[in-house]
């Protein structure tokens, strides 16, 4: 179980490695960074799940992703200013018995997510 993200770049059609990802814990207006990573060359976190079944906890995260860093990096070029600049996905685990897969679509101009297993 626990909590894992996968970010693919729709413009290439390819895994987004290398985007800057951060990841969260929120109360409130309040965030606190847990972790913040590089993806591998699949999209995903090298290190594996963000938390592991034993130390996700109930409530409310945010995943922050560095979109137009990425794009600049594979030599896109952005309109200054761009359109998206940092993807940030507010979302809550309401029962840690179950996964939480977050996958990110992502191109310079638009996003979409959805709660994934």
């Amino acid at each position: 179980m626990g909590l894992s993200t996968h970010v693919l770049d729709t413009m290439h059609g390819t895994p987004a490695a290398g985007m800057h990802v951060a990841l969260y814990t929120t109360d409130g207006g309040q965030a606190s960074l847990v972790k913040s990573f590089d993806l591998n060359s699949d999209g995903r976190n090298p290190d594996g799940l963000l938390y592991d079944n034993h130390s996700l906890q109930r409530g409310t995260y945010r995943l922050v992703f560095d979109v137009s860093a990425y794009f600049r990096a594979r030599g896109v070029n952005l309109p200054e200013p761009n359109f998206l600049n940092q993807v940030s996905l507010d979302f809550g685990v309401a029962d840690t018995s179950q996964h939480y897969h977050v996958p990110l679509l992502v191109s310079p101009w638009s996003y979409s997510t959805y709660r994934g297993s």
